[in-house]
C-alpha cells in the first residue's frame, strides 16, 4: 500500500457504526465532513461527526447512503455487516475502510508533533503493533527533534529567494547532515547550531 497524509477539507466520510472503534476512526478523520450512521452514539462523536443519523441500519440502506463519500468507514460490532458494506464500496470503486480488514483504505497509528507527523502501519496485518511502535517513538523523538527542526526550519528561511532551488536544497541537505550542527542540536544549544549553519555557506 502507499503511505499518504491527505487534507480533511471538503474529504466526505461515510461511518457506519457508533462505538468505541467508530469514535476512533472519526477522531482520525477530525476536520472532515463527517456523517455517522448508528442507532447508538458513543459520547466523544458529536464532537467530530457533522451529521449523526440515529437510526438502525442495514448494509442494503449503507449501500443507498454511498454516492458522494470520499470515504466509506465500516466500524460496526457485526463483520458480516462490515464486510458486505466494504464489499459493496469496493465494487462501486470507492475508498473504504474497514474494522474487519479486507479495505483499501488502513488507518494508522499516529504521533503528531508541532512541525512533523509520524505514522505506522503494518497494512492490516498486525494492529497490535503500530501502537506499540508509537509509544516506543514517542519516547526516542525526544527535544532534539524538535530544536533540530527549528533549526531547519530556520536555515531554510536563511536561504529563502536565493541562490538556485539545488543549491538551496543542497544547503540545506549540508545543515541536516553536519556533524557540527548536530552536536550542538545534542546539547540543546540551538543558538550555536546557528552559527554553524552560516559557516556551511548560505546561498548568495
Amino acid at each position: 500500500m502507499i503511505p499518504l497524509l491527505i487534507s480533511p477539507e471538503g474529504l466526505k466520510v461515510l461511518v457506519v457504526g457508533g462505538g468505541p472503534v467508530a469514535l476512533r476512526k472519526c477522531t482520525h478523520f477530525s476536520g472532515a465532513e463527517i456523517t455517522v450512521v448508528s442507532e447508538e452514539i458513543t459520547e466523544g462523536i458529536e464532537d467530530v461527526a457533522r451529521t449523526i443519523i440515529r437510526k438502525r441500519t442495514t448494509s442494503r440502506e449503507i449501500s443507498g447512503m454511498m454516492d458522494g463519500f470520499g470515504i466509506i468507514v465500516a466500524a460496526t460490532n457485526d463483520a458480516a455487516m462490515n464486510s458486505e458494506i466494504r464489499d459493496e464500496a469496493l465494487r462501486r470503486g470507492l475508498r473504504v475502510n474497514s474494522a474487519h480488514g479486507g479495505g483499501n483504505v488502513v488507518i494508522p497509528s499516529v504521533l503528531r508533533r508541532d512541525g512533523y507527523t509520524v505514522s505506522v502501519s503494518t497494512e492490516g496485518r498486525l494492529p497490535v503493533f503500530p501502537p506499540f511502535a508509537v509509544r516506543e517513538l514517542d519516547a526516542f523523538l525526544d527535544e532534539r527533534f524538535d530544536i533540530m527542526f527549528g533549526v531547519l526550519s530556520e536555515s531554510r528561511r536563511m536561504c529563502a529567494g536565493k541562490g538556485t532551488q539545488a543549491e538551496r536544497a543542497e544547503f540545506l541537505r549540508k545543515v541536516a547532515c553536519d556533524p557540527v550542527v548536530d552536536g550542538f542540536v545534542r546539547t540543546g544549544d540551538a543558538g550555536s547550531a546557528m552559527e554553524r549553519v552560516k559557516e556551511l555557506g548560505v546561498p548568495m
